[in-house]
């Protein structure tokens, strides 16, 4: 229900507004934060909506209090009379004509020539009046700061609850109740400020609750400033914490002031177990990747610190057992997984030997595939994950992101890996950071890979034989005396327990694990990232011969690009296909340095392409200029045939003669390049000398022999 002189606040925003008049279907608000404000027309129907809603909710009226008359100097008072006898005398008379936007000014301006102010004190004393509760103290000057000590008006006549232990001036403070009202107030404060990513404190909280509903606020050089009211009249902060912990909701305050991921992996309730979800062994594995804490060398010098290995774990739900290792500096990355995958159906006897740890086959008995596996989102979406599905018949669950409590076996069993490594080994990660002074433990590092490798693989088999806290144990695993030991539980679940143990051949799993890609056959072989394969198959089927752009699906491992492989009959047989010569400068590549060197080609050929371009351009400008030559030369010679049989007839003859020039100009001269003493040149025709500072004709010597016997020769055809 809505009342006139009703206060109202809005929740998003903390605007007050102040009902004034109610005119079916409509009502009259004022802004009561504003400088001045005008009547403004609102829908009955929405305010009630709003109210409903909690977008717009009751509050205290921030100027409903009692003033004396004692309290006040004489201008105020006289000021305040001289005001209201304005109000009363001229503008209650018209007040439903103001109160509408249509002719509220000129209504202003008649008031205004009437009592001899200006429309701009008229617009402020009804602004005033509107604003402040429409009373008679509504109109004194500087209000909030009239120095009159208010009194809440209570709405019973004493408050309930313990009484407040502060004692002002020898007077306890009465405080208010919390009515419904109020308890509305902290819900939405609650909501708005505690339940948000800031993290507030109740206390800040607590702050924000006086500011937006217990205030008088006012601008002070253009800025907003807040008065909290009299201590009478606000909540204390026990009454809030109080209520606060009455509506406190753990749930949904975790899920707004952290994040959703946050309660589901650290405060859900734990109401059931991993073991819960199988039967036996082999029912569900789990897999999951770190990054160990500790620092390693290489194998090639120790001086060089090469950083931190990455160790994959495959563990069986049910008995906790280890059943896939993995550390190296692939990953985390499907590369890493792949890698897991494999060592899970590997025999581990040969697995520890390749380390130097001799073991016998009941110490480390897994070599199985299981019905279901557990990984992150990350490695297993997409890769080879449907050849696991379809080929191997193993689902896949995929955990959400951020969610390392669904894989809580293999995590756990991350942190005691960790925890080990840092208390033995050199190089370990002591603390997350340093500080100044600190000894760089990077420097320390002193494993190789191997080395780390044999560590982990040692904590893995005494995982395998070590007593689990708090396994949840059968009644018949108690009446068969047995110790909750990884290798106990496993064995035990395969004699008594339906699990779903399967195996597979080591290569058949790869061919499912490895990335898969497509080929083209063309006549220079099978082309993978260009470069070229050939196999048995593609002969003897004469793949190169029957070309029709034929492409096929070829399986491959980026760390090892001499061969990639064709699979056949559903996956549990391939044909091999072997780098040709023309690829085999990258034999010994990995497929990203490949890759890398292909891109970098193309970015040399795009870069010089422009070059390129401008050559060409500037090649055929020169090509154009000297042909444009020739042909003015052409234009300008006079020594054309007077026909053009006799120019065609004349070919012959003319590359004979041009023949000798050439010759004449193309001929070795081996002897030294030395100037001769002078000496008298004599015409081997005539007999004479010949004067070499006279001006020399045009052409050589030999040419007009050439000529003249040519001219010869003419005339006796004549």
């Amino acid at each position: 229900m809505i009342y006139i002189n009703q206060v109202l606040q809005y929740t998003a925003d903390s605007k007050r507004i102040r009902i004034i008049e109610m005119e079916e279907p409509h009502v009259f608000i004022v802004n009561i934060d504003a400088t001045s404000s005008m009547p403004k027309k609102e829908i009955y129907s929405n305010l009630a909506t709003e109210i409903q809603q909690s977008e717009l909710i009751v509050v205290s009226d921030p100027y409903a209090k009692v003033v004396s008359d004692i309290d006040l100097t004489e201008v105020q008072i006289r000021k305040r009379e001289e005001d209201w006898e304005i109000i009363q005398q001229h503008c209650l008379q018209h007040m439903e004509m103001l109160l509408q936007k249509q002719g509220r000014e000129k209504k202003i301006r008649e008031i205004a020539e009437k009592t001899n102010l200006s429309p701009f004190k008229i617009k402020k004393l009804l602004s005033r009046y509107w604003q402040r509760g429409m009373t008679k103290n509504a109109l004194l000057p500087d209000y909030s700061n009239s120095g009159g000590k208010g009194k809440a008006k209570d709405l019973t006549k004493e408050k309930v609850g313990r009484p407040r232990k502060v004692n002002i001036a020898n007077e306890y403070q009465v405080g208010i109740n919390i009515t419904d009202e109020v308890k509305v107030q902290f819900e939405l404060a609650i909501n708005k400020y505690y339940r948000a990513s800031n993290n507030y404190s109740l206390k800040d909280v607590y702050h924000f609750i006086l500011r937006d509903f217990y205030s008088d606020r006012y601008k002070e050089n253009g800025e907003m400033k807040y008065h909290i009211w009299d201590v009478s009249r606000i909540p204390s902060y026990n009454q809030f914490y109080y209520w606060f912990k009455k509506l406190e909701d753990p749930k949904k305050d975790i899920h707004f002031r952290k994040s959703t991921k946050e309660y589901e992996l650290k405060h859900r309730p734990i109401l059931s177990d991993s073991k819960s979800e199988t039967n036996g062994p082999g029912t569900r594995f789990q897999i999951d990747a770190t990054i160990a804490d500790i620092y390693l060398v290489s194998s090639l010098d120790v001086n060089k610190v090469i950083g931190r290995p990455v160790i994959y774990a495959v563990l069986d739900v049910y008995s906790r057992i280890i059943t896939g290792l993995y550390v190296g500096l692939e990953g985390p990355s499907w590369l890493g997984a792949m890698m897991a995958l494999d060592n899970m159906v590997a025999d581990k006897v040969e697995f520890c030997k390749q380390y130097g740890i001799d073991i016998p086959p009941e110490h480390w008995p897994t070599h199985h595939l299981p019905e279901i596996i557990i990984a992150d989102r990350g490695e297993f979406e997409g890769y080879s994950v449907e050849n696991l599905i379809n080929n191997l018949n193993i689902k896949i669950e995929n955990t959400t992101a951020y969610r390392g409590d669904l894989k809580g076996i293999v995590e756990r069993k991350f942190r005691t890996f960790n925890g080990k490594v840092k208390q033995k080994a050199p190089g370990a990660i002591q603390k997350e950071y340093r500080e100044r002074g600190d000894q760089d433990y990077r420097l320390n590092a002193t494993l190789n890979l191997k080395e780390f490798t044999s560590l982990i693989i040692t904590m893995a088999l005494h995982h395998n034989q070590k007593v689990i806290d708090k396994y949840p144990v059968e009644k018949e695993m108690v009446a068969d005396g047995l110790v909750p030991t990884p290798i106990n539980l496993w064995n035990w679940g395969i004699q008594n327990r339906k699990g779903r143990l399967r195996t597979v051949d080591r290569n058949i799993l790869r061919l499912n694990v490895l990335p898969r890609g497509k080929a083209t056959i063309s006549r220079a072989g099978i082309k993978f990232k260009n470069l070229l394969y050939g196999s048995r198959q593609a002969i003897e089927e004469q793949w190169y011969l029957k070309l029709k752009n034929r492409s096929l699906e070829i399986v491959y491992d980026p760390r090892h690009i001499e061969k990639i492989y064709i699979s056949h009959d559903n996956g549990i047989d391939f044909e091999t296909c072997i780098l040709l010569e023309p690829s085999q400068q990258y034999k010994g590549d990995f497929l990203e340095e490949v890759v890398f060197q292909q891109q970098l080609r193309n970015e040399l050929e795009e870069m010089e392409r422009t070059n390129q371009i401008q050559f060409t351009v500037n090649t055929d400008a020169v090509l154009e200029e000297i042909i444009k030559k020739a042909v003015k030369n052409k234009k300008e010679s006079f020594n054309q045939p007077t026909s053009k049989k006799a120019k065609i007839a004349a070919i012959r003859e003319n590359k004979d003669v041009e023949k000798q020039l050439n010759r004449e100009a193309e001929k070795f001269d081996l002897s030294p390049n030395k100037v001769s003493e002078a000496v008298d040149v004599i015409d081997f025709v005539t007999k004479e000398k010949i004067d070499e500072t006279l001006p020399k004709k045009s052409g050589s010597r030999l040419m007009e022999k050439l000529k003249k016997k040519r001219d010869e020769e003419f005339g006796k055809d004549k």
